[in-house]
């Protein structure tokens, strides 16, 4: 697959990002753990709620770059409306505007085709959540599911350990230390990750409703 048109992946961006700024000092998606001291557990971390992340709307741009439809879509209309968002008119009137500069550009003069490729942006959007949803489920699994099973493990070694001699008593501290720490890992990488998702959800509900509203306006001013 060719690689997605920069430059119309950045004017896409721009359909629904005004100076978004670059994400400061953000770990990305499955980042490792910042160190901690042995035995020490990491401090809990704070599920701040979803918001639009730059990293994940450069994304979406190119998923809908590369799957943008030949000729006037749904996407020239809205760049003519975005054009038009600076004059003193109202809705209706920068709709009628857009509608006529967008038919003007050789786009369909049914409304009803400009709603469907809307729609279908739509779909596009939905698909790459669901990959991404899954993608982020099988990476907690992965990861989660590895300490939980490093700590049942360690947890069963101990409880034949103390049944031991004296001189094994120092594996059974080291034990008992990696024991104390891996609940707090468990919690980082959940949380580490479940933000992400939530961040990815905040954009992806950004952008869908963006484009559910210009439907709605769409059939509000044009039909």
């Amino acid at each position: 697959m060719p690689e997605p048109d920069k430059s119309l992946g950045h004017k896409i961006l721009g359909f629904f990002i005004k100076d978004a700024p670059a994400p400061a000092g953000a770990p990305a998606a499955g980042a490792a753990a910042p160190a901690t001291a042995a035995g020490s557990s990491p401090a809990p971390v704070y599920q701040q709620p979803g918001s639009v992340d730059l990293r994940f709307s450069e994304h979406l741009a190119d998923v809908l770059v590369k799957h943008n439809l030949p000729g006037p879509d749904y996407f020239e209309f809205r760049d003519a409306l975005r054009g038009l968002s600076s004059l003193d008119l109202s809705e209706h009137k920068q709709f009628q505007a857009a509608w006529a500069s967008f038919k003007a550009l050789g786009g369909s003069a049914d409304v009803n085709q400009l709603v469907s490729t809307a729609n279908q942006y739509l779909n596009v959007l939905n698909d790459d959540r669901a990959g991404f949803t899954k993608s982020v489920d099988a990476t907690i699994a992965e990861r989660v599911g590895g300490l939980q099973q490093e700590q049942q493990q360690r947890q069963a070694d101990n409880e034949a350990l103390t049944k031991q001699l004296a001189e094994i008593q120092q594996k059974i501290e080291a034990n008992t230390a990696r024991l104390a720490s891996i609940s707090g890992e468990i919690d980082l990488q959940t949380d580490k990750l479940s933000q992400s998702r939530r961040n990815y959800e905040a954009t992806h509900e950004h952008f869908t409703r963006q484009i559910q509203d210009d439907i709605a306006r769409i059939r509000q001013h044009l039909t």
